[in-house]
């Protein structure tokens, strides 16, 4: 756990140097506004920092991030902790509820193909895990929009983070415009991980001390529950783990796409107004999550082996 945080140095400084170097100015406006004269840019040039070394710059940046400071937005002018506190809880709820429509696609669809192999409903479900893997989300989540929205008008397309609804009218209005969003996402990780988890069964399935157990005279289901699918498991946390960036790769074109206010559409409109501070703490909040899933993913070995200690 303790090598989370020289990899998060090393993330960070990664990215601020990128940044840094890439080209553009955030107050490259000022320069060609004659409304603005030259040392009030020059002034704020020196404010922020501009005109520092890059390494002067991020120890700068560091020791502000660690006193909780996360700099200011040019573009939206105000702190950039506040913009992407706003919208940070829509991202996670998105993202949170779609890996658990992922895995209750996974796990039953996948174990159940796996101890009927060949069969007819495993050779359905790895032709449509096939079809959802090889989908990207942007292209589902158009034909989404074009089938649920458009045609069939049954939920909007528009994420709104302004209702005006209360009670159990919001929570039902909030409900209909997360379904395709959650969905797109789910799908696409749920077929990945289908193909995985039924391919870990299948090789544990085989194991001496599987046969074991059913000589022993189990249950069938639990000898899958119990001795198989436990074991399955570990290789898919680590996958899980592993695909943490394709996730979140994933939201920010979902919510391009749905105009959904999280901090995905931060980023690329932060990008897109070449607003540095958003864009630093954005990918760092990013590469903050994967590590911190990535950490979770070490605890789960622990529960599912118990014979693997961190001590």
């Amino acid at each position: 756990m303790l090598i989370a945080i020289p990899s998060l140095l090393g993330i960070s400084a990664v990215l601020f140097t990128i940044l840094a170097l890439a080209p553009g100015d955030p107050f490259g406006e000022l320069a060609t506004n004659p409304a603005i004269p030259p040392e009030v840019a020059a002034a704020l040039r020196a404010k922020f920092g501009l005109g520092d070394p890059v390494l002067v710059r991020y120890l700068h940046w560091l020791s502000a991030m660690v006193h909780g400071d996360w700099g200011f937005s040019f573009a939206s002018r105000m702190n950039v902790d506040t913009l992407i506190l706003q919208r940070l809880p829509t991202t996670l709820g998105v993202i949170g509820a779609s890996q658990v429509l992922a895995l209750l696609i996974a796990l039953p669809v996948g174990v159940y193909a796996a101890t009927r192999p060949y069969s007819i409903f495993d050779q359905i479900a790895s032709t449509f895990a096939l079809i959802g893997f090889s989908l990207p989300t942007f292209f589902t989540g158009i034909v989404f929009i074009l089938v649920f929205s458009i045609n069939l008008n049954w939920l909007p397309f528009v994420f709104r983070g302004d209702l005006s609804a209360t009670g159990f009218a919001w929570w039902w209005e909030e409900s209909k415009q997360a379904i395709m969003p959650i969905a797109v996402l789910g799908l696409f990780q749920g077929a990945t991980w289908t193909r995985f988890v039924r391919s870990a069964v299948l090789d544990v399935i085989r194991l001496d001390y599987v046969t074991t157990a059913r000589a022993k005279g189990l249950p069938e289901s639990g000898v899958v529950l119990k001795h198989i699918v436990r074991n399955a498991l570990i290789p898919v946390v680590t996958l899980i783990a592993l695909q943490m960036p394709v996730v979140f790769g994933g939201a920010i074109v979902t919510e391009q796409i749905f105009r959904i206010p999280g901090i995905g559409s931060l980023l690329i409109s932060a990008i897109l107004a070449n607003d540095t501070p958003v864009i630093m703490a954005v990918t760092f909040v990013f590469a903050c999550l994967v590590i911190l899933f990535n950490l979770i993913a070490d605890l789960l070995y622990g529960w599912l082996d118990p014979r693997i200690s961190y001590r």
